[in-house]
């Protein structure tokens, strides 16, 4: 066993690396760039190794940077996690060359798959079934267009480079084809700096089923079962499970040693995946092979009891495998879910930011995360704030884990998919196991409902806590004062004629709802507690609070008695969010408007005559020239922002008075990139 590694990369699996590591006595080194200086994986290594600037391009994905801090420390091999490096053969070649282990497969199996359409050919040789498509190495847009005819329409444009959904683009209609195409080769160039396609038969109601294998340089492999990831948004997986809902033995067994023979026909040594999509009727096919550990490989450790990070060093210092393939077993059922910095009724949209507020059920669940609250979400890296994994004695027994770790997930600072998690998990076909790629969009209505106003419970609550801390307030005035019987210092809605109350204010779209609190006189119960009537918006309803820890009170409103918490954070324009966690998945942000603050104002008030950028990224296409007439939904330029394209379209029909920036150019949030003048 090694005595000292070094992580080549960041966030959550450099900190998982690091437990194991630990556990097992071999010290670690972290590397960091300048927007990594105080991360988490940093805190937690033994050392750690500044490589460069935030950007990847120069910091993490510069091998000789890698490979110079592991000589400088003494660290003997160096595991390159997932993402960046973990998939190149150079720096495979380049390590081995510094005499440092690559904790990996060999250079050459990494170049056997790292072409999609190399890998086809070499499975086709194998025996392990592939879809039906064309793989080869002429790229004209005439014959990729007839190919797609001769495999008949819909199919699948995939770039043959990467993986994560970059460069891939259904296409359902020949009339389709050149554009997606022109946009999956920008997008594979932009990711892969390969703009190599290939084009597959699309099924229509695919499963998304992995094979976790692993070998040893004995000449040993093994697979440990499957998992299903067919829980989709543009084509990047958002909850994994294991084992795959509806698998029956025979089908795991025949999958299983599909995988094995993929990994053998290529010398392959240490953790990998192999991916296929398989077919209603239980057909299934080879669709790629991920030559190092995946981002969901903690639910194969729920199920197996084993830790893949161990056989993965264990195995690299050339120990063979921990077990056999009789040896292993399925012991219930596991999830995994990623939380997402992101926001899913924008497209997705990747949310950037400060976590003002974290809590993450670890109580309840499993919690692999790169990020402390304080910490900052950047445009630079993935925007995954953590997973979160339970296991279970069965698929039903874990999914109502599941729904219990999400309910108490609170994150405020920024937009989070939690919400969309809980709907998935609490959805009737999902708990009934008939999953498939298209799930969430088919079921869009119920996962990704319409924003709607928040509702009296929200409003209470919310309205309760600011009361709460007018309380606090005056008591503190209180006790500074020097007249402590002042009646200005009462909180109790005394007046000394007639019934008091106060007012809280919160702004709901474009108007203003007033709750007005009257308070109460009732003798009795306890004196610390806050009691008055609330004028809601549906009506009075009588409401007890009673503080029970910091940002948490205890309710009593209308005949419902419940906890919550609220969470007060002052905005980036100046205001000030209320965010209410009281049984709605994800929270409820309600925005103060408090009439003492004359100086907020409103940043995400831009009107209809601009064009805004949703995230910091860079213009890598323009559409329109000034003075074009659009209309709603007309493309106006491409953004590229985490090495995805986000197409910005017409608000509505009208005139596109002014494009402010260029092909090229870098933009932050907020800003304004067209000057739109709607139609009359």
């Amino acid at each position: 066993m090694f005595s000292k590694i070094l992580i080549a990369n960041r966030g959550e699996i450099a900190c998982r690396v690091i437990d194991t590591a630990r556990r097992l006595g071999v010290r670690t080194v972290a590397v960091y760039s300048d927007a990594d200086r105080d991360a988490r994986h940093v805190a937690m290594a033994d050392e750690a190794v500044h490589i460069g600037p935030a950007a990847a391009r120069e910091s993490y994905l510069v091998g000789e940077k890698l490979i110079e801090a592991a000589r400088r420390t003494g660290a003997q091999a160096i595991h390159p996690g997932y993402g960046f490096l973990s998939e190149n053969a150079g720096f495979a070649d380049a390590c081995a060359a510094a005499g440092i282990v690559f904790i990996g497969p060999p250079a050459s199996a990494i170049r056997a798959m790292g072409s999609k359409s190399e890998a086809k050919k070499l499975m086709e040789r194998a025996n392990v079934p592939l879809v039906p498509g064309y793989h080869g190495d002429d790229q004209s847009p005439e014959l990729l267009a007839a190919e797609a005819g001769r495999i008949g329409y819909p199919v699948l444009i995939k770039a043959a480079a990467g993986g994560g959904g970059k460069g891939m683009r259904p296409v359902l209609k020949a009339e389709q084809f050149a554009a997606e195409l022109a946009g999956a080769k920008r997008e594979a160039k932009a990711a892969f700096a390969d703009d190599h396609v290939l084009i597959e038969k699309y099924l229509q109601r695919p499963r998304h089923i992995e094979i976790q294998v692993f070998a040893d340089s004995q000449g040993d492999c093994l697979y440990l079962f499957e998992r299903d990831c067919s829980i989709q948004r543009r084509h990047q997986k958002v909850i994994e499970e294991a084992p795959a809902p509806g698998m029956d033995l025979a089908r795991r067994k025949a999958m299983g040693e599909a995988a094995v023979a993929a990994a053998k026909a290529i010398g392959y040594v240490g953790a990998g995946t192999v991916e296929f999509i398989a077919d209603q009727d239980g057909t299934f096919f080879f669709m790629e092979m991920n030559t190092r550990l995946q981002v969901e490989h903690p639910v194969t450790e729920m199920i197996t009891g084993q830790d893949l990070v161990e056989w993965q060093l264990r195995v690299a210092s050339g120990e063979p495998m921990p077990l056999t393939q009789d040896q292993l077993r399925i012991d219930g059922h596991a999830f995994e879910v990623r939380l997402y910095a992101e926001d899913p009724a924008r497209g997705f949209l990747p949310s950037t930011g400060t976590l003002r507020h974290l809590n993450l059920p670890a109580d309840r669940a499993r919690i692999d995360t790169g990020v402390r609250q304080g910490d900052v979400v950047t445009p630079h890296y993935d925007p995954m704030i953590a997973k979160i994994i339970v296991h279970g004695q069965d698929r039903a027994a874990a999914l109502r884990r599941l729904s219990l770790a999400l309910a108490e997930t609170e994150v405020v600072g920024l937009r989070t998919n939690v919400a969309l998690l809980s709907r998935i998990a609490a959805h009737p076909v999902f708990a009934s196991g008939d999953v498939d790629t298209g799930f969430i969009e088919r079921h869009r209505a119920e996962l990704l409902p319409k924003p709607t106003g928040p509702d009296d419970r929200s409003l209470a609550v919310a309205t309760l806590a600011r009361l709460m801390e007018w309380r606090a307030e005056a008591t503190e005035r209180h006790a500074r004062s020097a007249d402590r019987y002042s009646p200005w210092h009462r909180m109790d809605g005394w007046r000394l004629n007639g019934e008091g109350h106060d007012e809280v204010r919160w702004s709901v779209g474009d108007s203003t709802v007033v709750v007005a609190a009257h308070y109460s006189r009732a003798a009795g119960g306890d004196p610390s507690a806050l009691r008055c009537r609330l004028d809601l918006p549906g009506g009075g309803m009588d409401a007890q609070a009673v503080s029970a820890g910091p940002n948490r009170m205890r309710i009593t409103l209308g005949g419902d008695v419940f906890s919550a918490r609220v969470i007060a954070v002052d905005a980036n324009d100046g205001g000030r969010d209320y965010v209410v966690f009281a049984g709605e998945p994800g929270g409820r942000a309600l925005r103060l408007n408090d009439p003492r603050d004359a100086s907020r104002t409103d940043a995400a008030a831009v009107g209809g005559g601009s064009v805004r950028s949703p995230l910091p990224g860079k213009i890598i296409d323009v559409k329109i020239k000034d003075g074009a007439t659009v209309s709603a939904g007309d493309a106006l330029l491409v953004l590229e922002a985490m090495k995805m394209e986000h197409t910005l379209t017409a608000p509505s029909d009208g005139t596109v008075k002014r494009v402010m920036f260029a092909v090229g150019e870098q933009v932050a949030e907020g800003v304004e990139l067209i000057e739109f003048e709607p139609a009359a």
